[in-house]
């Protein structure tokens, strides 16, 4: 799978769309409504064994954590993942955030805020890939990815401006998104590389 790197964005005065899509699938194109089960995960359903249970993967209540493996550089760090809350925008703030108009329209800005927990692993020297495994969808389809809506969010930090990580220190990280402005609930999705998401579901606006 093919994921984004946080050392592609570049700072502009009004936010991007990402509109074109990558190979892990995208925004509003029918893209399948739930995470689709490994085949580790089939065969425990199937078996009912604990011990044929996935490693990840799987849907959260709220205020609980995930765990999972992501590569820093050449350093594996394992973090506590969970998705604290959605903040969601009116049509007209989100609108106002994207230099095509139209592209906005009945869309609004939805802000993830994921706390990730290093766990395991040698401190981070250089800024962290942790959020690129975060995405927003909403009505079972992912939402239109927009760059740089969050970097300013209060309570979301730049992953730039941290200079180091230690085992032990948390971190808030957020991700931007626009969705359907009449999205009943929210997920926020988070997963290792190639790995099963973890879905963590919020009320929509």
């Amino acid at each position: 799978m093919l994921r984004r790197k946080t050392a592609v964005r570049v700072a502009v005065s009004v936010a991007v769309l990402a509109l074109s899509l990558t190979a892990c699938g995208g925004g509003y194109d029918g893209a399948d409504a739930k995470p689709k089960q490994s085949e580790s995960q089939s065969e425990a359903a199937a078996s009912g064994s604990p011990a044929a249970e996935a490693a990840s993967g799987g849907a959260r209540d709220t205020g609980q954590s995930a765990t999972g493996k992501v590569e820093e550089g050449d350093v594996e760090v394992t973090y506590d993942v969970t998705a604290q809350k959605v903040d969601i925008s009116t049509e007209a703030e989100a609108q106002a955030l994207v230099q095509g108009k139209a592209d906005a329209k009945g869309m609004v800005l939805a802000v993830a805020h994921v706390k990730f927990t290093h766990k395991a692993g040698k401190p981070l020297t250089d800024s962290s890939d942790a959020n690129d495994g975060t995405t927003i969808w909403a009505g079972g389809k992912r939402g239109v990815l927009l760059i740089g809506a969050s970097d300013e969010a209060p309570g979301c930090e730049d992953p730039y401006d941290i200079e180091s990580w230690k085992q032990g220190e948390s971190h808030v990280l957020c991700e931007s998104y626009l969705i359907p402005a009449n999205s009943k609930s929210v997920e926020v999705r988070w997963s290792e590389e190639d790995g099963e998401p973890y879905v963590w579901t919020f009320p929509g606006k």
